[in-house]
């Protein structure tokens, strides 16, 4: 028995230490057209984040009427793909604000959220608002790394605002983009498990491009 409850101390002691970060979608209707394509590029966070040991991804997602998600903290490959199944499009406006005050929150001192990865099509909300929602990350050194599809004019000013913000990065993507954003993403995966110091010394072309839009 004791034996036992010393493992189970240290498993616990190592989970609290594990690096954290969130991975968010946009999961409204106007996603719909393009969810199968886009569920492929999703996937390859998982891939990604395999690659960086020790990272813990909690999966958010809005959609409908106020629907908000977020999975408790998973660290397996198949835990993550079930989750990401589960989800589906459904009419609705964005909840940006709400994503960035549950970052703000979901992380304590011993546990602390280590990066933020959004990736959505359009913002509705007021500017104003969620960038100082994202400034509030900045100061609470919790980067935004916001990933559009496609072009929308005003989410791409929205985003990129965010993501500069808060101290993070912003890239646009699309059906065509699977490899690059698969580099970016392991990017992120590996700056919220070293942060900057992995990133140096990695030397990758996606870590020397996200190296590119951080902050000093």
């Amino acid at each position: 028995m004791a034996a036992f409850v010393s493992k189970a101390r240290a498993i616990r002691t190592v989970s609290q230490r594990q690096a954290r970060l969130l991975f968010a979608l946009d999961a409204t209707a106007s996603r719909e057209a393009t969810w199968s394509t886009a569920r492929r590029l999703h996937l390859a966070l998982y891939d990604a984040a395999a690659d960086a040991t020790g990272v813990a991804i909690q999966l958010c997602y809005y959609r409908g009427f106020s629907e908000f998600s977020a999975s408790p903290w998973l660290t397996s490959g198949n835990e993550l793909r079930a989750h990401m199944d589960a989800v589906s499009c459904l009419g609705g406006a964005t909840q940006i604000g709400r994503l960035l005050s549950h970052y703000l929150q979901v992380g304590t001192p011993a546990t602390p959220v280590r990066a933020l990865i959004f990736i959505g099509d359009a913002v509705e909300e007021g500017l104003d608002g969620l960038l100082q929602l994202a400034g509030q990350c900045r100061l609470k050194q919790q980067p935004v790394f916001a990933f559009q599809e496609g072009r929308d004019p005003h989410a791409q000013h929205a985003l990129s605002e965010i993501a500069r913000v808060s101290g993070g990065a912003y890239a646009a993507f699309d059906d065509q983009s699977a490899d690059y954003l698969r580099t970016l993403l392991g990017a992120v995966a590996r700056y919220a498990a070293g942060g900057r110091k992995a990133l140096t010394q990695s030397g990758t072309e996606g870590d020397k491009l996200l190296l590119s839009q951080l902050p000093e």
